[in-house]
């Protein structure tokens, strides 16, 4: 099972939310997902973003890779 850290869409139309989840990588983009880590909200002035940290350090030491987008938010959070 490849497990991936990715965005998950919410939110209407013209107007994204997205949700960092743990989801297995051959699942639909807003499909089932193993644990919700955290959020992003890019439509905020300073892209307000909110991920747990333990959460997040716990699932890559258990070899969850995170897409580029999740990998530039973690970076910007100094997770990484």
């Amino acid at each position: 099972m490849a497990v991936k850290i990715r965005l998950r869409r919410m939110g209407k139309k013209k107007a994204p939310f997205y949700r960092v989840v743990v989801a297995d990588s051959r699942y639909p983009r807003n499909g089932r997902f193993i644990e919700e880590i955290g959020t992003y909200n890019p439509l905020v002035a300073d892209e307000q973003i909110k991920i747990d940290s333990e959460a997040a350090k716990k699932w890559i030491g258990n070899g969850a890779q995170p897409t580029d987008t999740v990998r530039a938010l973690l970076k910007k959070q100094g997770i990484i």
